[in-house]
């Protein structure tokens, strides 16, 4: 752990995976302690998997969480959580921050599929998830968010991803949701009063020879490509489990 200070805790998990040399991918780099411990789980194929487990509460007002990922060429890795992030207010002022930031080397392949985020009432958080892609990779990438809990109201949240694939831009968006968050933001054009919003991203170089139509993916999901071999659906719904369900069905259709 980075260490703890009168302002919150500062933490960072860092995973590498690189090919072993043997058909399947090792993991030379696994560090996480304190909330982000990592936890290698069972390979699948050539496939290395790691969970992300967490260890402690949070992020809590003022903690600074960051979570570094790099996919060597030709490395196959697939990332979860254990359980839901919980975005919490804490005794420390100011926002929280988590920081995401993804390199997926030529050849390499990636499956970021972490469990739902969480905001609280109270809460303040700053997500912002950054993603570098070469030409000839693979991506999957997932992020849910769940406006408070069970009849509870909403923390702050902001979140930011923003995508590169073969050095080019491909997305940079950013939602604001909750108290202090701007006018509209629960409006008929964002959220419509659902509680649930989520995200899947794919990348695969195939698009780039059998094109991605934009459609709409039944209510409240849309598929649109994206300005690279690159595409992405975007959906709300009433609540985190109708929410995985449409990712899934989404992701299905894509495979």
């Amino acid at each position: 752990m980075d260490g703890v200070t009168a302002t919150g805790v500062r933490a960072t998990a860092r995973i590498v995976a690189r090919q072993d040399g043997r058909g399947g991918t090792a993991l030379p780099v696994l560090e996480g302690d304190g909330p982000l411990a990592l936890r290698r789980t069972r390979a699948g194929g050539d496939e290395a998997r790691v969970m992300l487990v967490g260890a402690m509460s949070g992020p809590l007002g003022g903690d600074r969480f960051a979570v570094e990922t790099e996919v060597g060429p030709g490395a196959r890795l697939r990332v979860g959580s254990a359980a839901a992030t919980i975005a919490l207010p804490g005794q420390a002022k100011g926002e929280s921050r988590y920081d995401v930031r993804i390199d997926v080397g030529e050849d390499g392949e990636l499956h970021w599929l972490p469990e739902q985020l969480i905001s609280v009432r109270g809460s303040d958080l700053r997500m912002r998830t950054r993603v570098e892609v070469a030409g000839s990779a693979r991506l999957v990438l997932r992020e849910e968010q769940v406006l408070g809990r069970a009849g509870e109201e909403s923390g702050r949240l902001t979140s930011r991803l923003a995508v590169r694939v073969a050095g080019r831009a491909v997305l940079d968006q950013e939602v604001a949701c909750g108290p202090g968050a701007p006018g509209g933001w629960d409006g008929p054009a964002v959220l419509a009063g659902h509680r649930a919003m989520g995200q899947l991203l794919v990348v695969r170089p195939e698009f780039t020879r059998e094109s991605v139509e934009a459609r709409m993916l039944g209510e409240g999901a849309t598929l649109v490509p994206l300005a690279g071999p690159a595409a992405l659906v975007t959906a709300v719904a009433a609540d985190g489990l109708r929410l995985r369900r449409v990712l899934d069905e989404a992701l299905a259709s894509l495979a």
